[in-house]
């Protein structure tokens, strides 16, 4: 079928692959493969169709989704791709996941292992003995999952004629809030666990009142079977460890000053957030510690958006986290005077 002969439907967002999934499905990309279309995807190759531009100086009006019944029904996916958009600039907590699971109900259980790995030996197994088992099994306990989101409300005779391209900022700084907020909700089951029976982190204390490159050692030392990769600071811990001596060496700050990207300590990946407590550094494995369950990514009112045109719509997504491994994470706080 021609990409310019599809005709688009509200009821196209019903379908488990969502609306460009439903587009996909009739409009394959694999079939402009050396053509000039050849790169885009299905819902790109409809903007095109309807001449909507959705970046650059001369981006289109919002007034061009609605100038037909079609090009309306293209409106919601382009703003939950802002929305996503906003959520992958810049965000940390994609760094941090071992796993990110996706889910088409609210109830969820993690797994575990009967075992720590300092308990998971491979001793040898005689002729004829049994082998070791180690049993993986579903958690007690439900992951819980958390609405976030922000109800879009403006008048569309007052933004009609306003451009895609600064509108697009708007969704994204909505989208930049959310993965925030679902980042601290990830600080909170590293240091907290999830609610299961022995998910909480051990916490170290550092020796004096101020953080010290042996702190620093200490908590490395503490990670047995696992792999120290990644230190999540709040911003005065960050600041505290690139100003130990062993980090402000000129090879160590020529780095920072010329990419902006910070040192890593002992190895690990530097992080800084503000959605850690202060006077806290999170020390994990990346590749073992933390999974993301997401039943919404960037869901929007797509009824109300189409036909109401942004009256009132609210866009939002449910993601909860488990711990994995609890002995994966370890937490260092400054010492209490």
């Amino acid at each position: 079928m021609n990409y310019e002969t599809i005709r688009l439907d509200k009821a196209m967002y019903k379908d488990r692959g969502g609306f460009t999934g439903a587009l996909e499905a009739l409009d394959p990309s694999a079939a402009y493969k050396g053509t000039p279309l050849e790169g885009l995807d299905a819902y790109q190759r409809q903007l095109r169709r309807f001449d909507i531009r959705v970046g650059g100086p001369k981006s289109s009006a919002i007034q061009k989704f609605f100038s037909t019944a079609g090009s309306a029904a293209l409106f919601p996916e382009y703003v939950s791709r802002a929305v996503r958009q906003g959520m992958e600039e810049g965000e940390i907590l994609s760094q941090l996941l071992a796993s990110r699971t996706a889910i088409d109900s609210l109830d969820y259980r993690s797994i575990a292992l009967s075992q720590e790995m300092e308990t998971l030996e491979m001793e040898e197994v005689k002729e004829g003995a049994a082998i070791p088992a180690t049993d993986i099994k579903l958690k007690e306990t439900l992951v819980r999952l958390k609405k976030r989101g922000r109800m879009l409300s403006a008048s569309y005779e007052a933004i009609r004629f306003q451009r895609l391209d600064l509108f697009t900022v708007a969704l994204r700084q909505i989208g930049s809030c959310i993965i925030k907020s679902q980042l601290e909700d990830a600080v909170d089951t590293l240091i907290n666990g999830d609610g299961s029976e022995g998910s909480g982190a051990e916490i170290l204390e550092t020796a004096g009142a101020e953080l010290t490159y042996a702190d620093l050692v200490k908590l490395w030392e503490q990670f047995n079977g696992y792999r120290m990769d990644r230190l999540l600071a709040s911003p005065d811990m960050a600041a505290a460890i690139l100003n130990l001596p062993q980090m402000s060496s000129p090879a160590a700050g020529l780095n920072f000053q010329a990419t902006g990207k910070l040192g890593t300590p002992l190895g690990a990946v530097l992080l800084k957030s503000s959605a850690v407590p202060s006077g806290t550094v999170i020390a994990l494995d990346s590749s073992c510690a933390l999974e993301m369950v997401v039943a919404s990514e960037a869901a929007v009112d797509y009824d109300k958006l189409i036909d109401t045109q942004l009256e009132r719509a609210a866009i939002t997504s449910i993601a909860g986290f488990a711990k994995l491994f609890p002995d994966a994470v370890k937490v260092l706080s400054l010492k209490k005077a």
